[in-house]
């Protein structure tokens, strides 16, 4: 407790620990080197009880090799306990027995997942070793039975009727889970944009098992060809779901903006909505672009659809004046064939239409936010806060390497100095880095009962209202605005939600980091085993990362690469700390940050999720 840097404790000194295991060390008083020293004592609690593996086998006994690197050795599995798996099965293992000082740990095989080479058997064995519940409990699904029932005219008793509102859901191709509708009129120079939410708190009642279960998982989990959902799917794509021609339940912000595209007034309200159509992203966008096909067929949406783009060019130009900073990182996408083998990757883009969903969304979750906020109800946030001051140190020197700079006063630093440097670096060779660079030094965003801003989109209030279906937050706070529009937001109930928010704000933060976590490893996996294919390949690169252990290459096609310094045989290389480099000692050649290189692939690994190349 106290300490602020993490302390390094050398092999020899680990006392039987394991990653994630809680422990109590002794830190000596020495400092060799720049970080503090310890070694364990006692292990306080075992933080790996159950670690996913792929099992061998020996004559007489078996052992199970951990997935995750960070479990130190191989398992001893005896015969008995195998639950009869082969070699090259995937298996659940509980550990029974901690190894001491050169014996293995022992363990029991309590699942199989399936053959190292089925299909999907890869993905699932990371779902395990996340702890991503998939099976939803009976008692749930009883429940779920009960609640999804069609809208009836009880149901919409009371609420404003808007079914016959021009009103359109815009999504990825595959999406089946659509939160949010969207209906946009221009009267007078000013803009009327309704952002409409799936009422989800109507069919999830606070307390029950359904809703239990939801918090339990706190977000759905995307891995590239598989969704687990956060509630089942007979809500998540049916009732809750804005399907088209059909009648839904919602809870609408209906906002009034000027011509300059500032909030001039709003109303939140619970309503009954009609979506006209469910479009795609690429189908609006091709109707910006003046597709005349798909413009026929539209034909009474067009109009509108080019309102929305001009709209959210105002937003977006609003957000950049005040120093909202816009991260244009392409993402993967990664086309997989019927065996789960993939057999495309490429950089997904944002196109007109993806950037008009994103821009109303922001504006509808930020006049959220600042409505109850002013209200002073208990809330949850979404924060995120200004980066550390040696983080912002640590960025200058190395972008002044490249020649430029940021402005600093007394230690803090403005979002608009972030969005300049954006700025100046497009469409240099050194943009992705640096803009890597620049993410890398921000804190992670997070839920909070108190409002802290958002310091990448350079607002004062912000919160997350637009997914319900696929966001235990959204759906949180659906409830406390619900409360309050009926008026029963009493002393009783705002403590209620002050007692429980914060630990709801923690669980959700959570289980966001599990979820990204999981679905960045499912990725790794799935641009692993396409490399696999790609042996000898030789490609262009740019070199995306520098470490004292090698170089990392990134390819047009989003994958990255490491060359090992070991790998770098023409010279004796030296990581430079302070810029990032790699120097040969006798040539003085240097690798740097922002660098295009010809590499060729040298080896992929599907188990270690790891990519080698070396310079061509």
């Amino acid at each position: 407790e106290g300490e602020k840097e993490d302390i390094f404790i050398p092999e020899s000194e680990t006392n039987g620990a394991m990653h994630m295991d809680t422990v109590e060390i002794s830190v000596s008083p020495a400092v060799t080197g720049r970080r503090r020293e310890g070694k364990v004592l006692h292990v306080l609690e075992r933080g790996m009880k159950q670690v996913v593996c792929t099992y061998q086998l020996n004559k007489n006994f078996g052992f199970a090799v951990p997935d995750n690197p960070k479990f130190g050795s191989d398992i001893f599995i005896p015969l008995e306990r195998s639950k009869g798996a082969v070699n090259g099965h995937k298996v659940v293992v509980e550990i029974t027995q901690y190894g001491k000082k050169g014996k293995n740990p022992e363990g029991k095989v309590v699942e199989i997942l399936g053959h190292i080479n089925d299909p999907g058997v890869d993905i699932l064995s990371i779902v395990r070793a996340y702890g991503l519940p998939v099976e939803f409990d009976p008692k749930v699904m009883t429940q779920v039975e009960h609640v999804a029932k069609p809208v009836s005219e009880a149901d919409m008793a009371g609420r404003k009727d808007l079914r016959d509102w021009q009103m359109v859901t815009i999504d990825g191709e595959d999406a089946k889970d659509l939160d949010d509708a969207i209906t946009l009129e221009v009267k007078n120079g000013h803009y009327f944009l309704g952002v409409h939410i799936a009422d989800v708190t109507h069919y999830v009642k606070e307390g029950s098992s359904l809703d239990k279960e939801a918090l339990k998982r706190g977000t759905s989990v995307y891995l590239v060809n598989k969704v687990i959902p956060m509630l089942p799917h007979v809500l998540s794509n049916g009732i809750c779901s804005l399907n088209e021609s059909v009648d839904r339940l919602a809870l609408s912000c209906l906002m009034e903006l000027d011509e300059k595209g500032g909030i001039i007034g709003h109303e939140i309200t619970e309503s009954v909505i009609r979506v006209n159509h469910r479009m795609s992203y690429n189908q609006v966008s091709r109707i910006l672009d003046g597709d005349k096909e798909l413009a026929a067929v539209y034909a009474d949406a067009v109009e509108m659809f080019k309102e929305m783009k001009v709209l959210s060019d105002l937003l977006r130009k609003k957000r950049k004046e005040r120093g909202g900073i816009d991260f244009d990182f392409p993402e993967s996408k990664i086309e997989l064939d019927d065996r789960d083998f993939p057999v495309d990757i490429h950089p997904y883009d944002r196109n007109p239409a993806t950037k008009i969903i994103e821009d109303f969304m922001l504006v509808a979750n930020e006049t959220i936010a600042e409505d109850f906020f002013w209200q002073e109800m208990p809330f949850l946030y979404r924060s995120h806060e200004s980066p550390d001051a040696d983080r912002i140190k640590r960025l200058m020197i190395l972008i002044k390497n490249y020649g430029y700079y940021m402005n600093i006063r007394q230690d803090s630093i403005h979002p608009m100095e972030f969005q300049k440097l954006l700025g100046k670096i497009e469409g240099t060779p050194e943009e992705t880095m640096i803009s890597r660079l620049v993410l890398r030094s921000m804190k992670q965003a997070r839920y909070t009962t108190e409002n802290f801003g958002h310091f990448g989109l350079a607002v004062s209030y912000y919160c997350h209202f637009t997914s319900p279906i696929r966001r235990y937050p959204d759906l949180q706070i659906h409830r406390i605005i619900k409360e309050n529009l009926r008026g029963r937001l009493t002393g009783e109930r705002m403590e209620h939600y002050r007692k429980i928010l914060t630990e709801v704000a923690s669980q959700c933060s959570q289980r966001e980091r599990t979820a990204e976590e999981s679905e960045r490893e499912v990725v790794k996996l799935k641009k692993a085993e396409y490399m696999q294919a790609h042996i000898g390949g030789e490609y262009e690169g740019v070199i995306s990362g520098v470490t004292k252990w090698g170089v990392y290459v990134e390819l047009p096609n989003t994958i990255e690469g490491l060359i090992h310094v070991a790998d770098m045989r023409d010279d004796h290389y030296n990581f430079i700390e302070e810029t990032y480099e790699m120097v040969g000692e006798h040539t003085g050649k240097t690798w740097k940050l922002g660098q295009k290189v010809q590499i060729r692939v040298t080896d992929a690994d599907r188990l270690q999720r790891t990519v080698n190349f070396e310079f061509v």
